[in-house]
């Protein structure tokens, strides 16, 4: 096995636990044994780590906790960054300082993660970071990136549609306007009034969410609303059948309706985060971070991302 000691932690690790299924108040930073790497595996050394939305609520309680197969005691957070520190027997492309960014699922807020290899995103993942990619933002690709590339890849967008983003400032809207955009797609984006100039800064067109939005849709002079994106429940599907789009060019990540197609990130494409990754190199995709955190503070940083009101994204530094 190829190993890496990192002499600064003494053979020591922390992962942030939950003893019990709840809000920010549960999570605890515990000194745990440290992994170690299979036949077949790569440890990680992280030193960032994305929330997402995904990570508080399927952590809230029990019974959907079962449902994303976690069981206590569980770890928490899924995007991480980081560099390899052991390589396993038997496994090829990776090496010992390798740099890499991915998912581990409700585990990635930990000084180290384990993962398989040829895992996948529901099994953990592990992606070469780019040079150019800073590990703060690489950590923050994973779940929301491969979300947004999976629900435009059922909308099919390219440069003559519009189409109407649902909670575009979130941590997925950050990439489905751009990458829409890229597609050569006009985006408008809902969100509240103060949201405006930030919804501009990623390419969208604002407007206000809530009663009333298909008469500002319509009063923005977009014409025809060709598609739409629901990144927050079902409020802007109704909308968008109000504005006539066909119920196959609508999507939704965090609600179902019937006959509407619905997509996370399990179904994206196997080259959408490298992709992803890549626009981000060449800066033609940027990810805002709202805010950062030292791991210590995770309950604080938790805290903020369950307010679900953060214009980008926040990292955890380890």
């Amino acid at each position: 096995m190829q190993q890496y000691d990192d002499a600064g932690r003494n053979g020591a690790s922390r992962a942030v636990l939950l003893d019990s299924f709840g809000g920010p108040e549960v999570l605890s930073l515990k000194d745990v044994p440290e992994p170690q790497a299979g036949d077949g595996q790569i440890r990680i050394r992280v030193s960032a780590a994305g929330l997402n939305p995904m990570d508080w609520f399927m952590t809230s309680d029990a019974e959907t906790a079962a449902r994303f197969g976690l069981s206590l005691p569980c770890g928490f957070g899924t995007d991480y960054a980081g560099a390899v520190d052991q390589v396993g027997a038997g496994v090829s492309g990776y090496a010992v300082g390798d740099r890499v960014f991915g998912a581990a699922l409700s585990r990635a807020v930990a000084d180290h993660v384990v993962l398989d290899a040829d895992g996948n995103i529901a099994s953990g993942i592990a992606h070469h970071t780019p040079d150019g990619v800073d590990d703060r933002t690489a950590a923050t690709l994973a779940i929301a990136g491969s979300t947004a590339s999976a629900a435009l890849d059922v909308l099919a967008l390219g440069p003559g549609d519009t189409v109407l983003v649902g909670g575009a400032g979130g941590g997925v809207g950050v990439f489905a306007v751009q990458l829409a955009r890229i597609a050569g797609a006009r985006v408008i984006g809902t969100g509240s009034p103060s949201s405006a100039e930030y919804l501009r800064s990623l390419g969208a067109e604002p407007v206000v969410y809530g009663e009333g939005l298909a008469d500002r849709v319509r009063a923005l002079g977009a014409g025809t609303v060709t598609a739409a994106l629901d990144l927050h429940g079902t409020d802007t599907v109704h909308v968008a059948r109000d504005l006539g789009v066909p119920d196959d060019r609508i999507c939704t990540i965090a609600g179902q309706v019937d006959g509407v197609p619905a997509a996370n990130g399990a179904n994206a494409a196997p080259a959408a985060l490298a992709d992803i990754a890549r626009l981000v190199a060449a800066d033609r995709l940027r990810v805002p971070l709202a805010a950062t955190y030292p791991v210590e503070n995770i309950r604080t940083a938790v805290e903020l991302q369950a307010t679900r009101h953060v214009r980008g994204k926040i990292v955890i530094d380890l």
